[in-house]
C-alpha cells in the first residue's frame, strides 16, 4: 500500500451574471472532514454582499453554502491542502453483503437520477459476473476507460449513464456516472466525488467514483486523467445532482471560470 504526501495550492474562480435575484448553492470548498486531507488554510469570497449560510452535507463529506445573487456574481476560493492518502490495491478486497453495510453506505445502493443502475443489471451480470470483489470494480473501470472516448461538450445536464452507455463518449462526470451505475448493479455501494485534481490537463473541477469495499470507501477515476493521490475531495453525493460546484436557481450567463491546482512541495 503506497502512501503519498503532498501539499497543494488551490485557486478557483467563478464569474457569472445573474439576470434576476436568485438563490445560489456553492460547493467549492475542499472538504475539511475528509480524513485523508488537511485544509491548512481556505477562504471563499463571494463579491455580492449577500450573507453566506454554510450547511453540512446530510451524508458523506463536504459542506454546502447558500447565498443569493443578482447581476455580477463573482466567487473566488483559495486554499492550501495537505493530502496524505494511501492508495490501496483493491483487487483483493471483498464486496460487503447488504445486511452488513454501515448506514453511511446504504443510500448508495439504489438508482439515482443520473445513475440508472437498474438498467444495467443484465449487462453487468454477463460482462463481469465471473469476477469477484474489488477485481470486479477494476474490471468495470477498465471497461469504462477503454470503451468511452473523452469528448468535451459531448454531454449536458440531461445526460445520464444510460445515454453515455449508448453514445460511448463523455467527460469525467459521465465516466463516473457509468462506473457508479455498474457498481450499484453489482451490489456494490458507489457514490460520486467532486474534487480538485493535481496534474489534471486541462485543469477544471473533476469528478470520480467512490466504491465501498470491505472496510471503507475507495476512489476510482475511470478517466485515468489524474492520480488518486493528488485528488482533493470537495463533496460526495449520489450523482452530479448532489455535487455540482454551483447551482443557480434562476438564469445566469458565464463570464469566466478557472481552476488551478499546483503542487508546493
Amino acid at each position: 500500500m503506497a502512501r503519498c504526501i503532498m501539499r497543494l495550492s488551490i485557486h478557483a474562480l467563478l464569474d457569472y451574471r445573474i439576470d434576476a435575484e436568485a438563490d445560489v448553492l456553492l460547493q467549492i470548498e475542499a472538504a475539511a472532514d475528509e480524513p485523508t486531507q488537511k485544509v491548512i488554510d481556505g477562504k471563499m469570497r463571494v463579491a455580492t454582499g449577500s450573507e453566506l449560510h454554510p450547511v453540512p452535507v446530510e451524508a458523506g463529506v463536504g459542506r454546502r453554502t447558500w447565498t443569493r445573487g443578482r447581476g455580477p456574481f463573482r466567487v473566488e476560493y483559495r486554499a492550501t491542502v495537505e493530502v496524505e492518502r494511501a492508495v490501496r490495491e483493491i483487487a483483493g478486497l471483498g464486496i460487503t453483503p447488504y445486511a452488513d453495510l454501515p448506514g453511511e453506505a446504504v443510500p448508495y445502493i439504489w438508482p439515482s437520477r443520473y445513475c440508472q443502475s437498474d438498467r444495467f443489471a443484465s449487462f453487468v451480470g454477463k460482462a463481469f459476473g465471473d469476477v469477484e470483489g474489488g477485481a470486479k470494480v477494476l474490471a468495470m473501470a477498465n471497461w469504462v476507460h477503454d470503451q468511452l472516448d473523452y469528448v468535451p461538450g459531448s454531454s449536458d445536464g440531461d445526460t445520464g449513464a444510460a445515454d453515455t452507455f449508448i453514445s460511448r463518449e463523455g467527460i469525467c462526470r459521465d465516466y463516473a456516472h457509468l462506473l457508479i451505475s455498474f457498481a450499484r448493479a453489482a451490489g456494490i455501494p458507489a457514490r460520486m466525488v467532486s474534487a480538485y485534481a493535481w496534474d489534471l490537463d486541462p485543469q477544471d473541477f473533476h469528478a470520480v467514483a467512490e466504491v465501498w469495499l470491505d472496510d471503507g470507501w475507495h476512489m476510482i477515476d475511470a478517466t485515468r486523467m489524474a492520480p488518486i493521490e493528488g485528488l482533493v475531495p470537495i463533496i460526495t453525493g449520489r450523482d452530479a445532482t448532489d455535487i455540482a460546484f454551483m447551482t443557480i436557481f434562476g438564469r445566469a450567463d458565464l463570464n469566466a471560470q478557472s481552476v488551478t491546482v499546483e503542487r508546493l512541495d
